[in-house]
């Protein structure tokens, strides 16, 4: 349920935006990045690229917008992103108003009793509402991981409540028990099933420092363990040849089949399997054996200088480079593998592609994880929980 990077034809005057977003981003790279963050409190460092989504995508309400499309639309997994965005820049106010709006318009104004609708957007009437009611699991992971680590770091009881009952709802309904596989996350509580012996399942969906914080955090649901354990499987045995396919099939008595829908194809969603991969803490259970199995996808880029944009995960036959969140997402994983030089060339590739293309909305979601956590932004603990820079600069303010 991912919103691709395919942009639409823009008007002329939505391209001037994100063409001054760009110039933005560019001037505001890491390096300059650093060099503002001396001016700013060290509780509430600067963060440019944040300040250029905020300014490209979010609506002044809390409404990630994915500038250029048809409708509009908005798409939980876009309030996701920037609760946790908000979260790692320390940005309080933010995340409050993305939470409203998402409580608001998503979940029929109650997060503890209804799974958010995963799109929003204006039909062909003009009208602006719901448009599809089913919810998408990776978004409701991540909302209820922001909302537990958020009362955690603010000690705000609220968030966690409402993080504690909408994690117990995704495992009430968006899970299933897979013969041979055990419990295993779904994409959503619908339309995942289409035969008594066969599923439907996202491998980007399911991060394993997500499921790994859950479990700690929710040691009397025993639910999330055991998805993690199912999960780390999935991810194993979806890309038999190393590359992450978006979506895949599992039958019972024969396992994980490619998905004939997708063809088999790894693109727009896969791309996140790389990077939540090369941000696991490397002490946490299942990374290394997962970055074993991912290691083709850096022998591509090493072999093209690029990621590929798709590829056929049966056969490795690749399809033109990726963009520059794809490179952005690849910079973890490479830095992982111990590849620092290139995991450094494509981030300067991000610089470079985002100076002549202004990057859209999920490209911009890609680049602010990837390069957000090369810049020491946050990182995830072996336990799956956010290490996050500015708590230890409080600290040292407060002494």
């Amino acid at each position: 349920m991912v919103s691709t990077d395919r942009r639409r034809a823009l008007g002329t005057a939505k391209r001037w935006v994100l063409r001054g977003i760009a110039a933005g981003l560019v001037a505001g790279s890491s390096t300059a990045g650093a060099a503002s963050a001396g001016t700013a409190p060290a509780c509430t460092p600067a963060w440019p690229r944040w300040d250029a989504f905020k300014h490209g995508f979010l609506s002044a309400d809390g409404r990630v917008i994915d500038v250029g499309s048809a409708d509009d639309r908005t798409v939980s997994e876009g309030q996701a992103y920037a609760l946790l965005f908000a979260l790692i820049a320390n940005d309080r106010a933010t995340f409050d108003e993305v939470l409203r709006w998402t409580e608001n318009n998503l979940a029929q104004g109650d997060l503890t009793s209804h799974l958010p609708a995963w799109l929003w957007g204006r039909d062909k009437d003009g009208a602006w509402h719901v448009l599809d009611a089913n919810a998408a699991s990776d978004a409701d992971l991540w909302i209820a991981y922001a909302l537990l680590q958020a009362g955690e770091v603010w000690h705000e009881r609220s968030y966690t409540a409402r993080g504690v009952v909408l994690a117990r709802h995704i495992a009430d309904q968006e899970t299933a028990i897979l013969p041979g596989l055990g419990l295993t996350l779904l994409p959503g509580p619908q339309g995942f099933h289409p035969n008594p012996d066969e599923w439907r399942i996202n491998p980007s969906y399911m991060p394993l420092q997500a499921l790994q914080a859950l479990a700690g955090m929710l040691r009397d649901d025993g639910r999330w363990a055991r998805l993690t354990e199912s999960a780390s499987a999935l991810l194993l045995g979806t890309a038999p040849q190393g590359f992450a396919p978006d979506w895949a099939r599992y039958v019972t008595g024969k396992g994980f089949e490619p998905d004939t829908d997708t063809q088999a194809r790894g693109s727009y969603d896969a791309i996140r399997v790389y990077l939540w991969a090369g941000m696991l803490d490397p002490a946490q259970p299942g990374a290394k054996p997962l970055l074993a199995r991912l290691t083709p996808f850096a022998d591509y880029i090493a072999e093209h200088g690029a990621p590929y944009e798709s590829i056929d995960t049966t056969n490795g036959q690749a399809k033109q480079s990726g963009n520059s969140g794809f490179s952005a997402a690849a910079v973890p994983f490479l830095s992982a593998l111990g590849r620092s030089s290139a995991a450094s060339a494509q981030a300067d590739r991000v610089q470079s592609l985002e100076a002549r293309d202004p990057p859209g909305y999920y490209s911009s979601v890609l680049t602010l994880f990837g390069l957000g956590w090369r810049d020491g932004r946050y990182r995830f603990k072996a336990n799956g929980t956010l290490d996050l820079r500015w708590r230890a600069a409080c600290s040292s303010e407060g002494r």
